[in-house]
């Protein structure tokens, strides 16, 4: 009672953002805001302006909605730290701890897999699935026979099954860890947030049990090893000093990070082409354009992709990732900090509190950078030339950071390259090799499922059902 007495009566002080604890106690906006971040955060934005702090379950939540002044937030590592809130988010999860792995670490481990010479071989490697799934899926209809599914399935399914041919170490188990990996990433909004009811509690324990053992490579049962990406990642592990349980667990946390976002992207971008006549036709256009030698699917299978850009499907990337990719970057205040914002204002941030940036609202939702930002523009990243376009200003002012989906500065994805060549591939051989349409030609997009946002991509409340089949100069 005296705790709740305590939080229930913090009072703003001078130089503090404003204040909004709620009427719950201790609780305050928790509800609200778990059940629809973005939609809470438009509101408190509409309150309060582009800083202000909400009382969320016992914590003091402060708000930066001010693109110009991120990088006060995301380049502090002194007074600002995000070890502690992703290890808890670890646990939760994953039943996972690596205290031992610092962030620096890891990140110099990843980039040695994901830039250069090895992300090129990934590229390939993953271009070389996707072409062989997209074929073996067809294999059992005749050549003129219409398949239908629905598109999130048909996107996540081929692209999930495709990255982890490409990264882990086992081939004859893709499909039952997709299913399997379904069910757990259906309730993984859920378990970060403590929130699983008993029923719900056990399935999330069962998947996640099943997956580690589906992820265990082969060489670990005596099996001859190899020198692959999986290997490397344990490797790397082991030298940190993580047991051999929990390597067996980080398999998991790496497949949902390297695997979740590419699917539910491909159908977002797929979903708006094909609600989107006009959009959809300049794609095509652009894709005719490109000089192939041979468009049917060759052994090994050629990539126009890296050979000629595509300015227009860049857009139609760059405008689905705005418009559907939802990251929050987290911090916690370590040490009482002063918050220098853009405007020349100042803010004192309390130790304990923690800090929240929210691109998806600002400048990815801001209809002070975007003319009607709600609606799917084709063109928007385009410039008159046909170039892509990075200049965006607000009130005046040009904005180093105008979308983003893969975070920003010193902790962007370093996998990003490998994600957006993978969906650019995805799209391009769909296009290619299948003739595609919607079931309902006037059928609308589902809305996004509210409980995704702060997860990275989000995920549709629904499907739109589609029909395909080979296209007859692939048949």
């Amino acid at each position: 009672l005296l705790l709740v007495h305590l939080y229930s009566t913090r009072t703003r002080q001078k130089n503090e953002p404003p204040l909004d604890k709620g009427v719950l106690p201790w609780l305050g906006h928790a509800l609200e805001f778990g059940k629809d971040a973005a939609k809470f955060l438009a509101r408190m934005k509409d309150k309060h302006g582009d800083i202000f702090t909400v009382r969320v379950a016992g914590h003091y939540v402060t708000v930066l909605l001010d693109p110009n002044s991120f990088d006060a937030v995301m380049n502090d590592t002194i007074y600002l730290d995000f070890t502690h809130n992703r290890n808890q988010l670890l646990k939760r999860i994953f039943s996972l701890q690596l205290p031992s792995i610092t962030p620096t670490a890891e990140r110099k481990w990843m980039e040695q897999h994901f830039q250069g010479l090895s992300l090129s071989k990934l590229n390939s490697s993953m271009n070389t699935h996707l072409q062989n799934l997209l074929l073996s899926d067809q294999k059992d209809c005749s050549p003129s026979e219409w398949r239908q599914d629905g598109l999130f399935s048909l996107c996540y399914s081929l692209l999930f099954r495709a990255g982890y041919l490409t990264l882990f170490e086992r081939r004859d188990n893709a499909s039952a860890v997709y299913i399997e990996f379904r069910k757990f990433d259906h309730l993984l909004t859920k378990l970060a947030r403590s929130s699983l009811k008993r029923g719900e509690s056990k399935t999330a324990n069962l998947s996640r049990e099943r997956l580690w053992e589906l992820l265990s490579p082969n060489w670990l049962s005596g099996g001859p090893e190899s020198n692959s990406w999986q290997q490397s990642y344990r490797h790397f592990l082991h030298e940190e000093g993580v047991d051999t349980e929990m390597q067996k667990r980080a398999l998991l946390l790496q497949l949902w990070t390297t695997q979740c976002n590419a699917g539910p992207a491909a159908f977002w971008l797929l979903g708006f082409l094909l609600t989107h006549p006009e959009a959809m036709k300049a794609v095509k256009s652009e894709i005719r354009g490109l000089t192939l030698q041979d468009t049917s699917i060759q052994h090994p299978p050629i990539n126009p992709l890296e050979a000629h850009s595509t300015p227009v499907l860049d857009s139609v990337l760059n405008e689905t990732l705005r418009l559907t990719a939802a990251v929050m970057i987290n911090r916690e205040v370590v040490q009482d900090k002063i918050l220098h914002m853009a405007n020349g204002q100042e803010y004192h941030l309390r130790q304990g509190d923690k800090v929240c940036v929210f691109p998806f609202l600002s400048p990815q939702m801001d209809p002070q950078i975007y003319q009607e930002p709600q609606i799917f523009k084709y063109d928007r990243f385009l410039n008159d030339d046909m170039t892509m376009k990075d200049k965006f200003y607000k009130e005046g002012k040009r904005l180093k950071y105008y979308t983003m989906p893969w975070g920003a500065g010193r902790n962007i994805c370093v996998g990003k390259e490998f994600a957006v060549t993978a969906i650019k591939q995805f799209v391009f051989l769909l296009l290619t090799h299948l003739d595609l349409e919607m079931c309902d030609p006037e059928a609308k997009l589902p809305p996004a499922n509210p409980s995704r946002y702060g997860f990275g991509m989000l995920q549709p409340d629904g499907d739109l059902q589609v029909r395909y089949r080979l296209k007859k100069t692939h048949q």
